[in-house]
């Protein structure tokens, strides 16, 4: 184990037993090396593994912060660690630079639950609604859309409109969990994240009468009824905020696996619940396929010009709210 890895790994000593960093510390080296070389970045997704998140990202976040970082990177190429959608958007606000995706099966259940064809049919039963489009979307069906959100903004994006009445879509969840926010009328899709959608309120009842005093708080991505019982909802960069703000004694997130492990690195007198739900397509990255991605400059994402021209104002609406 080279010193390099060596200081990188008390950095994640709680979430990673001693006897796996060995495996990890090789590649870690070599992606810090390739780095350099190649003057690449790499953007993490909260909901990679620590290893990935904590040791070789150089940019982390949610999905909102990880589009706004992207763009003041002087890196001549981005490595995307999380899912496809998340590489698309890297590249539509960063058309100049080479975005690589470690593995093209890394996609989302909710970005497959809504077509370029289905918001055009919208448009149709809905004429002069405006479409608000999550970011967990193709950039196909970014193109077709008036303006994206993420869960972290969506209510502020929603009321930014100035309309009683907005389609939001693909997450159903998420838009009911904002229609309860807001006095804008809003027309919800049917698309759920595979992950959030799992949870339920006897969980949560469960997990307390398990753990007596434990603060719950859920991603806007789960079921009304699961928000309704939590004690905060947000964005994953708000539940880490809300972490570090309030430093409750015991928590819980209900959310993706990793997101706790990586939450509970920076706050050791937190106790952190874990029930564990995965995302197998965030998993589909690895610290091997990030350095191979940087070794063999795989996969480089494209978009088609005049697709990336209409999805890239969409989401440059976004973050102008």
């Amino acid at each position: 184990m080279q010193a390099r890895s060596s200081a990188l790994y008390d950095r994640v000593r709680r979430v990673i037993p001693a006897i796996e960093w060995p495996v990890f510390a090789d590649d870690v080296d070599a992606i810090l090396d390739l780095k350099r070389q190649r003057n690449a970045v790499v953007l993490a997704h909260n909901y990679q593994t620590p290893e990935i998140f904590h040791c070789v990202a150089d940019i982390v976040g949610d999905s909102l912060a990880l589009a706004r970082k992207a763009m003041s990177t002087e890196a001549d190429v981005i490595v995307l660690a999380g899912v496809h959608f998340m590489a698309e958007t890297a590249k539509l606000l960063n058309p100049q630079k080479t975005v690589l995706i470690p593995d093209l099966r890394a996609g989302c259940s909710l970005a497959d639950s809504i077509t370029a064809e289905d918001i055009r049919l919208l448009r149709q039963s809905y004429p002069d609604v405006p479409v608000v489009t999550y970011v967990n979307t193709s950039a196909k069906v970014k193109a077709e859309s008036d303006i994206c959100c993420t869960s972290g903004n969506a209510k502020a994006v929603v009321e930014s409109l100035g309309v009683p009445k907005v389609i939001m879509l693909p997450d159903e969840y998420l838009a009911r969990n904002i229609a309860a926010q807001t006095d804008v009328e809003i027309i919800a899709w049917k698309g759920h994240c595979e992950v959030h959608e799992r949870f339920t309120p006897d969980d949560i009842r469960q997990l307390r009468e398990d753990h007596p005093g434990v603060t719950v708080l859920a991603h806007p991505e789960c079921p009304p009824d699961v928000v309704a019982e939590a004690d905060f909802s947000g964005s994953t960069a708000a539940m880490s905020d809300y972490v570090g703000r309030q430093k409750p004694p015991r928590v819980v997130l209900m959310t993706e696996c990793s997101m706790s492990d990586n939450v509970a690195v920076d706050h050791p007198e937190v106790e952190f619940i874990r029930p564990c739900n995965l995302c197998p397509h965030m998993k589909r990255i690895t610290l091997a396929n990030i350095r191979q991605a940087l070794e063999q400059n795989r996969h480089v994402v494209t978009i088609e010009p005049e697709i990336a021209g209409r999805a890239r104002l969409a989401v440059e609406r976004m973050l102008a709210v």
